[in-house]
């Protein structure tokens, strides 16, 4: 008697089924590589509407716009997708802007479900581009080095790996022995080689590849010179540049002391300020604004 009514239920549940559309895809996440060709699947499964209404949209940035509407592609898509069978949607030469969700929606009149949604995510890798590369020409040993690579459009972001001497180098010098001579740390993610304290045998030519699932790039090659500091010369060069100042100093003083800085004539000859001239007394009247002079002699 239970069996009996599990089967009829299963019937009528079966029945009410009968004409809902239904949607399915065969691939709800796919991957491809810039200027390539992407079939976004949408099959209707079941539904007693022979003409049902078909949209796409695309879900980018929060923002919901039509991409087949009305019967026709639209939007950035024009000229550049189509209707495949009844409701998948093909997009040739895609770009990196085309990353985005992608929602199929059918609308069936005469079923009993009318309406059926599914959302594709399409993801675009793109491949990295040459990236920046800035390593420092000369460094004195013992000193720290900094060398940094930089890729702004692969996508997914690309990992980085550093060459010397077209050898890889590991991300802990410590960790192989084959760099045991060397101090240095390096970051795949953000493409940076620091030397703690560099030595002689980290001078070569240096250069990094930038990688990700749709491809790779490198930068050119850039010499380092790792070079001795002659701490000898330096300070004898300091020594050499106190003597000449103070050789300098002395010479200054010795002129002053005997004269050579006194203001002179305009011909060149030294003199003194003029003083009053002996024998001239200088008389000034009330009534008179000028000067009147006697000269007296003196015996």
């Amino acid at each position: 008697m239970a069996l009996r009514r599990r089967r009829a239920l299963l019937l009528l549940l079966r029945g009410c089924l009968i004409g809902a559309v239904n949607l399915k895809s065969s691939n709800r996440n796919p991957v491809v590589q810039e200027f390539e060709s992407v079939e976004l699947s949408c099959i209707i499964t079941d539904s007693q509407t022979n003409d049902p209404r078909i949209e796409w949209k695309k879900i980018q940035d929060e923002q919901t716009t039509y991409v087949f509407f009305d019967n026709k592609i639209q939007g950035d898509l024009a000229g550049r997708a189509e209707l495949l069978g009844k409701t998948s949607l093909k997009i040739w030469n895609v770009t990196r802007t085309d990353s985005a969700l992608y929602r199929c929606e059918v609308v069936a009149r005469h079923d009993r479900k009318e309406i059926d949604e599914i959302v594709i995510e399409l993801t675009v890798q793109v491949k990295p581009v040459p990236p920046v590369c800035r390593v420092p020409r000369a460094v004195p040993v013992g000193k720290a080095a900094t060398l940094t690579c930089q890729e702004g459009e692969g996508y997914p972001r690309p990992h980085y790996s550093w060459y010397r001497n077209d050898v890889p180098l590991p991300t802990d010098s410590r960790a192989n022995p084959r760099f045991r001579n060397s101090s240095f740390l390096f970051n795949p993610d953000t493409g940076t080689l620091v030397f703690s304290a560099i030595h002689k045998e980290d001078s070569g030519q240096y250069y990094c590849i930038a990688s990700n699932d749709a491809g790779s790039a490198r930068c050119e090659e850039q010499d380092m010179e790792v070079y001795d500091l002659n701490i000898g010369g330096i300070i004898g060069g300091v020594l050499v540049v106190l003597t000449v100042l103070a050789l300098i100093t002395v010479g200054i003083c010795c002129a002053y002391r005997r004269g050579y800085f006194i203001n002179s004539k305009q011909n060149g000859e030294s003199y003194k300020n003029p003083g009053k001239p002996d024998g001239v007394n200088y008389i000034r009247t009330d009534d008179e604004g000028d000067f009147r002079h006697k000269s007296s002699f003196v015996i």
